[in-house]
């Protein structure tokens, strides 16, 4: 599977009509399983099959820690549209109750508010202590490594973006994706696999930041989130009480900062 192809098209401007050839992004559906079960069906761009699945399952509250994986693979080969993930025994009956009201609530019709979600992800996840320090500056240069880690963007226009840096604002993993969620949970897999996301500090992104992404970043203990675009209200609300830092770039220059401004220097 291509993460793009090329297609010809139409460009009318005025009275000139040429057929010019654009590139766009591939999108397909990735089956998730969970010991043999289907868990869920995302879209999202092909690559990265194997560390999309390990990212998606630190930030869904499936695994811990990599040794909670026993095994991890592709269905048909890296060219496929299916990854199985088993889990250890131990770690299958952590979950159980968690896999079975996950399972409710999705079959179910019934609504949830934004207080209710955010005090059920808190009684999940543990709020965070770290003192990382970024200045203003450094933050801001982290938006400046978009460009070369987005090839897909460069040829597609049509993808999102996100970096995981360190407590130097190096840049540990990159991807990129048509989802924002499946691009943060392919960064932090790739991390999470190698046994280095406790390295990871901040979390950029060339999207908006939701609730979900807050979410992911603190399953994966990642204290601050900078973003292109603003963040929901519910976002915010989740991540100050999750003792997290929430900024994005203001109009001209700076950075807007909605909570954890301590960790954000002038």
């Amino acid at each position: 599977m291509n993460s793009f192809s090329e297609v010809a098209v139409i460009h009318k401007d005025g009275d000139k009509i040429q057929s010019v050839s654009v590139d766009l992004v591939g999108e397909e559906p990735l089956s998730i399983r969970i010991d043999g079960k289907p868990y869920s069906v995302v879209m999202r761009t092909p690559g990265d099959e194997i560390a999309h699945a390990a990212g998606f399952c630190l930030t869904e509250g499936i695994a811990d820690v990599p040794e909670d994986i026993t095994a991890i693979a592709c269905c048909d080969g890296l060219d496929s549209n299916v990854v199985t993930v088993t889990l250890t025994e131990k770690q299958r009956r952590k979950i159980a109750g968690y896999m079975d009201r996950r399972s409710f609530i999705s079959q179910t019709s019934c609504g949830i508010c934004g207080k209710e979600l955010v005090q059920d992800i808190l009684t999940a996840i543990t709020p965070i202590i770290d003192d990382t320090r970024f200045t203003i500056k450094r933050a801001v240069s982290g938006f400046e490594d978009f460009s070369r880690h987005q090839p897909l963007r460069t040829k597609t226009r049509a993808t999102h973006a996100a970096l995981i840096i360190d407590a130097n604002t190096d840049v540990l993993s990159s991807a990129e994706d048509v989802g924002r969620h499946n691009a943060v949970d392919k960064a932090i897999g790739k991390l999470f696999l190698n046994h280095v996301l406790s390295s990871a500090r901040g979390l950029v992104l060339s999207s908006r930041i939701s609730y979900e992404l807050v979410q992911k970043a603190a399953r994966a203990k990642i204290p601050i989130i900078l973003a292109v675009s603003r963040p929901t209200s519910l976002a915010v609300n989740l991540a100050s009480r999750l003792n997290m830092t929430v900024a994005c770039l203001a109009p001209k220059t700076g950075l807007y900062i909605f909570c954890g401004e301590q960790r954000l220097l002038a």
